[in-house]
C-alpha cells in the first residue's frame, strides 16, 4: 500500500478534485489549489493564495498571501487554449504577485527557474522564461515573451518590454523602463532605461576570476567605443577574447532576438 500522503490543508482552504499535493505541503486559510495543479514536496501557500490553471510547483517554494498564480493571460490574443505554467524549486513567492500561464502564439508555457525571490507586488506575464537565481524586487513587472538568464536582479517598480531579453548576472536599477536587450553582467539604470556599465558587484560576489572581470571590462569598452557597428565590435570581441564571460556576451548580442540592444550610455 502506497504511503499516507502527508499534507496538511486548513479547513478553509479549498483543494479541488484533480489537484496533486506533494508529501509535506502546507495548505493555508482560504488558499484555493485549481484541479490541474500539481504541487511538489513541502510546498507552503500561507494564507488567501490562489494557484489554478494548469500549474506545477516545484519543491520547497513558499508563496504568500494574497498571491495569484497561473490566471489565464493578461492578453486579448488568449481564447482559452491549454497553456502551463511551470515554477522550479525553493523559490520565494511574497504577497500580491501575478503569474500567468503561456499563450499558443508565444510557445504555450511561462517558465520559472529555482531559487528565485520575488518580492511584493511583482507580475511575471505569458510566456516569459526565468532562470535560476532571479531577484525582482517589488512591483517589478516582465511584459510578455521577455528571457530573463540566471542571476539577473531588476530592481523596484521597474518595467520589462515585451520580447526584452535581460542576459546572465545583469542588473536593472530601481524605476527603469527597459525596451531593449541587456547585455550579460550589465547594468543598467535611467528612467528610459541606459546601458551605463558592468554589474561589478555581482561578480565580485559571485567570485569571478579578476582576470575575467578585466577582460569585461576591456570588452565592454570595445563594444562603447570601437571602430564598427554594434555588432561588428561583437563579432570582433569573440575572435579575440579567451575569456568565457566575455563570450557569452558575445553569443548573446549574436544570438536571435526580437528587439535591439541597449548600447554603453543609451
Amino acid at each position: 500500500m502506497a504511503p499516507e500522503n502527508k499534507a496538511q490543508v486548513h479547513p478553509t482552504a479549498i483543494v479541488e478534485e484533480g489537484a496533486q499535493l506533494g508529501d509535506g505541503c502546507v495548505i493555508g486559510p482560504f488558499c484555493i489549489v485549481g484541479p490541474q495543479v500539481v504541487l511538489g514536496d513541502r510546498v507552503v501557500l500561507k494564507s488567501h493564495v490562489v494557484v489554478t490553471g494548469d500549474t506545477r510547483i516545484g519543491e520547497d517554494t513558499t508563496i504568500y498571501s494574497f498571491a495569484v498564480i497561473g490566471e489565464i493571460p493578461q492578453d486579448l490574443k488568449f481564447h482559452g487554449e491549454n497553456t502551463r505554467l511551470e515554477i522550479g524549486a525553493r523559490n520565494r513567492i511574497r504577497e500580491h504577485v501575478t503569474m500567468n500561464p503561456g499563450t499558443e502564439g508565444g510557445g504555450g508555457v511561462t517558465r520559472i527557474g529555482n531559487d528565485c525571490l520575488f518580492m511584493a507586488g511583482c507580475h511575471v506575464a505569458h510566456d516569459v522564461q526565468i532562470g535560476n537565481r532571479v531577484i525582482m524586487v517589488n512591483h517589478a513587472g516582465a511584459a510578455g515573451h521577455c528571457v530573463i538568464e540566471d542571476d539577473v536582479i531588476i530592481g523596484g517598480i521597474s518595467g520589462l518590454h515585451q520580447w526584452v531579453r535581460v542576459g546572465r548576472g545583469a542588473i536593472i536599477g530601481a524605476l527603469t523602463m527597459v525596451a531593449n536587450d541587456v547585455i550579460p553582467y550589465g547594468l543598467v539604470q535611467a528612467p528610459r532605461g541606459e546601458l551605463h556599465g558592468l554589474n561589478l558587484v555581482g561578480l565580485k560576489r559571485r567570485g569571478v576570476p579578476r582576470a575575467d572581470i578585466t577582460a569585461l571590462r576591456a570588452a565592454f569598452q570595445m563594444l562603447a567605443q570601437g571602430e564598427g557597428t554594434f555588432q561588428e565590435r561583437a563579432h570582433r570581441l569573440g575572435e579575440e577574447t579567451d575569456s568565457d564571460y566575455v563570450r557569452q556576451i558575445v553569443e548573446f548580442i549574436t544570438g536571435q532576438s526580437d528587439r535591439s540592444f541597449l548600447t554603453p550610455g543609451g
